[in-house]
């Protein structure tokens, strides 16, 4: 009978509040509406760019550790300008006339160490059209730069990893938690509909059990058995419940068109929840298990975990400032040159240089450079104890956060406990109150009692069924709170990945 009258509600309300043409129809589960939300959820999409974000930085700082190769080309530039000469004669003018080309090729491997290798090799031409000659440059050169402090103090390119890494777990971990958020804000908007569902059934099977009532009192009047008050009170009765049954009608309307809206379906859809009273399970929460998934798996702790990570880092890059600082260079160069004029071709030009090259003797250059301070009057010094002191507010603020969330968790383990027990007692209520409210409506129609003891009754029921929806919507809602905050599904016993 009730599913009949879910159905019977369900259509007329469609047809009251909806066109019926081209409106997509929608029977969901809370299963359903969440699918549907992670999919067509603004947030949700949001932050899965910021995933991208951080995938696309973290394999831009792993990419430093890799060979980098580039070419530079300065297509044949041609400049023309006016130079001074003066000597005890006077200033004379001249014009300059060049024709510009050139080509390098560039390898750069950065090292583990911070240091980098780097191989560069070129080629350039110069036309002088003034002096009618043609200068071109083959040369070679390959280096190594090594800071040697990064040995014992900051090391850059291992930091930067680092902060990226730790960057792109803590955007993974923001989107797990804006899912479970999302989850947490999608149940509470479907329970919120439900309750507004189960309230306009709950005012329809008023509605029915008044004009119920008020036909038997009519009948009663009109074969003189009871007085014209008592039909009468009965009338405004079945007003009152009239008007209660379009009110919850029209509170349903408003919510289903905000829970449309936050999971992402068209405003014109017509949208009816599967859910029934009685579907609902019976966890076993442990408390301690509960408080220690949740410290495991809470991005508030990871946060501070992260932050005391990169604060690490931030005090090894201050005191690193305060200690010598030292490098090596080293590199060797070879290069051959040529000076013909215009006529000459530029493959005899570029033959010149090649020979001069091989002909030539190396550059070398080696060199070590070191920078010892020696009075900063304590400014280092107290730089690095500032960070210290931030690391230890940030250690004690982790601990509070600890202990704070431990008190969270306990309290909400033992309100779903508090509430599943008294769902159960309102079940009964419930039951009870529905045989009493037929067992009167007989008594009534018996003529033992009068039409008020009957609208007491009926209002024990009404208030017994609104109790018990509240009583299960909390419940529905805790057990999602409580997977949003520990990370873990203790409907299934599974852990939240």
């Amino acid at each position: 009978m009730n599913k009949i009258r879910i159905i019977i509600f369900a259509v007329s309300l469609s047809m009251i509040g909806y066109p019926a043409t081209h409106a997509q129809i929608y029977h969901l589960s809370l299963e359903e509406s969440i699918e549907i939300a992670k999919s067509q959820s603004y947030e949700i999409q949001s932050l899965l760019q910021d995933k991208i974000i951080a995938e696309h930085e973290l394999k831009a700082a792993t990419a430093l550790l890799r060979t980098n190769v580039s070419m530079n080309i300065t297509l044949p530039q041609y400049t023309e300008t006016i130079r001074e000469w003066q000597d005890s004669t006077g200033i004379s003018f001249f014009s300059i006339k060049t024709l510009r080309g050139s080509g390098n090729l560039s390898l750069y491997q950065p090292l583990p160490t911070d240091g980098r290798i780097y191989v560069t090799t070129g080629l350039s031409s110069i036309n002088d059209y003034r002096t009618d000659r043609r200068a071109t440059t083959f040369n070679t050169l390959i280096g190594l730069s090594q800071p040697l402090n990064s040995f014992w103090g900051y090391n850059s390119i291992k930091s930067d990893l680092k902060s990226a890494r730790l960057r792109h777990e803590r955007s993974n971990k923001a989107l797990k938690r804006a899912e479970l958020n999302l989850i947490y804000d999608v149940s509470s908007a479907y329970y919120t509909l439900l309750q507004q569902q189960k309230g306009a059934e709950i005012a329809q099977m008023n509605l029915e059990r008044k004009t119920e009532a008020y036909e038997i009192s009519k009948n009663k009047y009109d074969a003189g058995l009871i007085r014209e008050v008592e039909n009468l009170q009965n009338e405004v009765d079945l007003v009152e419940a009239q008007n209660s049954y379009d009110k919850s009608n029209l509170n349903f309307k408003s919510s289903t068109n905000l829970f449309k809206r936050m999971i992402g379906i068209e405003l014109d859809a017509i949208v009816t929840l599967k859910s029934e009273m009685s579907d609902y399970h019976i966890v076993n929460v442990d408390a301690d298990k509960a408080v220690e998934m949740a410290i495991k798996n809470r991005l508030e702790i990871r946060d501070m975990e992260i932050q005391i990570e990169l604060q690490h880092l931030q005090i090894s890059r201050q005191k690193a400032q305060g200690l010598p600082q030292a490098s090596f260079e080293a590199s060797w160069e070879k290069m051959g040159v040529s000076n013909l004029y215009q006529s000459e071709s530029f493959a005899a030009s570029f033959s010149n240089s090649w020979g001069n090259l091989q002909n030539r003797p190396a550059g070398y250059q080696v060199g070590l450079t070191l920078r010892i301070p020696i009075i900063d009057w304590g400014r280092n010094r107290s730089l690095v104890r500032a960070a210290e002191a931030r690391q230890i507010q940030n250690y004690l603020s982790k601990d509070d956060e600890e202990r704070g969330i431990e008190v969270e968790v306990r309290n909400l383990v033992a309100n779903i406990q508090t509430t599943f027990s008294r769902l159960k007692k309102l079940e009964r209520n419930v039951s009870v109150a529905e045989r009493s409210y037929s067992i009167t409506l007989k008594r009534y129609t018996d003529g033992e009692i009068v039409s008020q003891d009957l609208a007491l009754e009926l209002t024990r029921l009404n208030s017994a069924q609104s109790i018990h929806l509240e009583a299960f919507v909390v419940y529905q809602l805790l057990l999602a709170d409580l997977m949003r905050k520990t990370f873990y599904d203790f409907m299934t016993d599974s852990q939240i990945e």
